[in-house]
């Protein structure tokens, strides 16, 4: 899904911002209300774009969710822009309903960013076509900091004493980083252990 190429209406936006527990000058003062069903078959055509395998559940209701101003040198991302997390629920033709959270970052009337939990189920939108694996995220952060570095490919696969195809396949996701190789990147990398095993998502909460 390309989420840069999605503008948001006037409608959604209102729905988006809109928090009832907002405070002006030390009191609270509830603002006027908003259309919050606007939402609900926006985040079901949004959904219907994700590789989300159950399209017999959508979006039934919303509560307002609190809208936060964020500044941001993350690349990618213009400076400012707003993010909130909207908790709701999901039903299907059959009456089940489970809990549902859409978190959804915009910049003006531009989408930069959705995802979705339902229940347990995160998603988001995908880098792989259907019915492909998704790539490893450890791919995009293994290759920024390797090109951020200088580092390339034969020399990593050198220093770590693997194939250059494997460091390949470790870039492009298609290879999951184990707990061994972990440790020689971060040497290669000049980077803690227990950092890159985060990153690489291996972190165990252990204690070193």
């Amino acid at each position: 899904m390309e989420i840069a190429n999605r503008t948001l209406t006037a409608d959604v936006i209102a729905a988006l911002r809109y928090w009832p527990g907002v405070i002006w000058g030390g009191q609270k003062n509830p603002p006027d209300p908003v259309d919050l069903t606007v939402l609900p078959p926006f985040f079901n055509e949004v959904l219907q774009e994700l590789p989300w395998w159950n399209r017999d559940w959508k979006v039934r209701d919303v509560e307002p969710g609190r809208p936060l101003e964020i500044e941001s040198d993350h690349h990618g991302h213009p400076s400012r822009f707003t993010e909130v997390s909207v908790p709701g629920t999901v039903g299907s033709s059959g009456g089940e309903s489970l809990p549902f959270v859409a978190k959804v970052g915009f910049a003006g009337d531009q989408l930069i960013r959705f995802q979705a939990k339902i229940d347990d189920v995160v998603l988001g939108p995908a880098v792989a076509p259907a019915g492909r694996m998704e790539p490893h995220p450890f791919a995009s952060v293994l290759t920024g900091l390797m090109d951020l570095r200088e580092i390339p490919v034969k020399a990593m696969a050198r220093e770590t004493a693997r194939s250059m195809s494997t460091i390949h396949m470790l870039r492009s996701g298609t290879h999951n980083p184990e707990p061994l190789l972990t440790q020689e990147i971060a040497k290669v990398l000049g980077m803690s252990e227990a950092d890159i095993r985060v990153i690489a998502g291996l972190d165990d909460g252990s204690t070193r």
